[in-house]
């Protein structure tokens, strides 16, 4: 992992710099991704130019995480800002279109994804995203949410990999042992929603990218229905990690266009 820490550092030190920037933020989760990702910052770009924006939900958000979140952007010493979002989301109660379980767990992460954007704009830094190799291919994140970032930082890197460098760079092992889980709801866990551990998803998701169609993989002993359920996964997610489709439609010069008056709506 010494060469994989090394690139890391040198080519986001290298992309921040060729944007014309020299200063990022962070939303810090007080989980293993977010804590990876901020010691790569620090390491690339030194603390002074990097900031840490803790964003809980208090009453959802576990006293666990928040204090780790705290106590790693004490130990880096990055400038450090506490937000909870729960203010913001009062606002959202009163919509007349109501909510749904998912339409609340994905405005949990657009949200904070705007506090990042409204503190980035105002310090003119880049936004580094946190999204793991695993998460990004299964597109396990919320659209213009968690994977709106200027920069993914690890998003070359399976979870299982994100845990092994976590250890190469000496970082705590109940860090690296905690249960992955975005906190978008009440015990909702990352392992839960997808289905399996991360050691078995990542080697389905690594025969997949060398080619294999589902059959060969669940040759290899994994249990069809999951391996069907994440190649499912894979592709209805694509649209997450593209740009909009744009309509195609031929552009008439308006100019040459006459618009009967008596065609022409008047709407005011």
């Amino acid at each position: 992992m010494k060469t994989t820490y090394k690139e890391l550092v040198k080519n986001l030190k290298k992309e921040v710099k060729s944007r014309g920037f020299d200063k990022v933020a962070i939303g810090l989760s007080g989980g293993l991704d977010s804590a990876v990702t901020l010691k790569i910052a620090v390491d690339a770009l030194g603390a002074e130019h990097v900031a840490a924006l803790i964003m809980p939900e208090i009453g959802i958000s576990s006293a666990e995480n928040i204090e780790h979140a705290k106590i790693l952007a004490e130990h880096f010493k990055v400038k450090t800002y506490y937000q909870p979002i729960n203010s913001f989301l009062v606002s959202f109660h009163f919509t007349p279109w109501g909510s749904t379980p998912v339409s609340q767990m994905n405005l949990r992460s657009r949200l904070r994804m705007v506090l990042l954007y409204a503190y980035a704009n105002t310090q003119n830094a880049l936004v580094l995203g946190t999204s793991n190799k695993s998460e990004l291919l299964l597109g396990y994140g919320t659209k213009y949410g968690d994977l709106a970032a200027d920069i993914e930082v690890i998003g070359n890197l399976y979870k299982t990999d994100v845990k092994e460098l976590a250890r190469f760079m000496g970082l705590p092992s109940e860090l690296i042992e905690k249960v992955p889980t975005a906190e978008l709801a009440p015990d909702q866990t990352d392992e839960g929603d997808l289905g399996a551990p991360y050691e078995t998803l990542d080697k389905i998701l690594k025969l997949n990218e060398e080619g294999r169609n589902e059959e060969a993989i669940a040759e290899r002993g994994f249990d069809p229905s999951l391996v069907k359920k994440i190649l499912q996964r894979i592709a209805l997610n694509k649209h997450k990690s593209k740009l909009p489709p744009i309509i195609p439609a031929e552009v008439e010069k308006f100019n040459e266009i006459e618009i009967p008056m008596e065609d022409q709506q008047q709407l005011f």
